[in-house]
């Protein structure tokens, strides 16, 4: 039997012809997708980013407000204040509106700061006087000036609360007894100023309080016996004021010690009003 060879399948040429036009497309879209062949990405690549230019380009400069506030003390920030309220008023009728009021605290330890300053304009060991009444002059005029303008800050009307009154006037009194005694006498001239003037100033504190109070809140308070004591501290430079006090307070004696016969009678207003028996039926006829 004849055997018959199988041929191979013969490739039409057309096959071959597309299956080259395949492989050449298939590279070509390699091509294509390839980053390198891409023209969007290939200009991308090739542009530099362009430099962001800073607004605040390193340059010398002021500091700004803020900053420059964070630089001043008290006394430069008070100074730079003090112009500006002098050449612009209404800026400084804003301020004076809008600053909170200064406590008797406050005020008492500012003064205590001028105190400190004119112990240390002293001069060091023995010295005349009169070349330490020199060298402190300065800072015991300012300390004067800057009691006597806190001082009506504390005073009726502008102060309705007499116990703050009080307490300003009391520290005041205590600081005016440390003030230098100078010989010759002719240099005690600020210390009898300034006691003349607390003086005046505890009178008008006393009167408005015995108006509301009539006298028995400055006697139960304690406030007679405390002017007494700044009187004999003081060497009876406190006249204005004990006088206030025994007009405001009707059982206070002429020395700011009270009176024994009102203060031993049971019946006494003060008696009364301490015990609270005051207004009380009166009892009438034999026990």
């Amino acid at each position: 039997m004849p055997s018959f060879t199988t041929d191979p399948p013969s490739v039409s040429p057309f096959h071959n012809m597309a299956a080259s036009r395949k492989r050449k497309a298939d590279e070509d879209g390699d091509e294509t997708m390839s980053p390198q062949s891409s023209p969007a990405i290939s200009a991308r690549s090739l542009a530099r980013p362009a430099k962001k230019i800073r607004s605040n380009e390193l340059i010398g400069r002021p500091l700004s407000l803020p900053r420059l506030l964070e630089t001043l003390d008290t006394s430069q920030l008070r100074t730079v204040l003090e112009r500006i309220c002098e050449r612009h008023p209404d800026i400084g009728n804003e301020v004076v509106a809008g600053a909170p009021r200064p406590t008797v605290t406050s005020a008492l330890a500012l003064l205590q700061d001028y105190l400190e300053k004119l112990k240390d304009a002293a001069p060091y060991g023995e010295s005349s006087p009169e070349y330490t009444y020199y060298r402190v002059k300065d800072a015991l005029v300012a300390l004067i000036d800057a009691l006597f303008d806190f001082t009506p800050q504390f005073l009726p009307p502008n102060e309705t609360q007499p116990t703050k009154s009080l307490q300003f006037l009391d520290g005041a009194t205590n600081l005016i007894h440390k003030l230098p005694d100078w010989e010759p006498h002719a240099y005690r001239h600020h210390k009898e100023n300034a006691y003349e003037e607390i003086s005046k100033a505890w009178a008008l504190v006393i009167n408005e309080a015995g108006k509301r109070g009539g006298g028995f809140n400055l006697h139960s308070g304690g406030w007679d016996q405390t002017l007494n004591q700044h009187n004999h501290q003081s060497g009876g430079r406190m006249a204005s004021a004990i006088s206030a006090m025994g007009s405001s307070v009707g059982w206070m004696g002429p020395n700011g010690n009270g009176s024994s016969s009102n203060t031993s009678d049971p019946n006494s207003i003060l008696n009364q009003l301490m015990s609270g028996t005051y207004g009380a039926p009166v009892r009438v006829g034999p026990l």
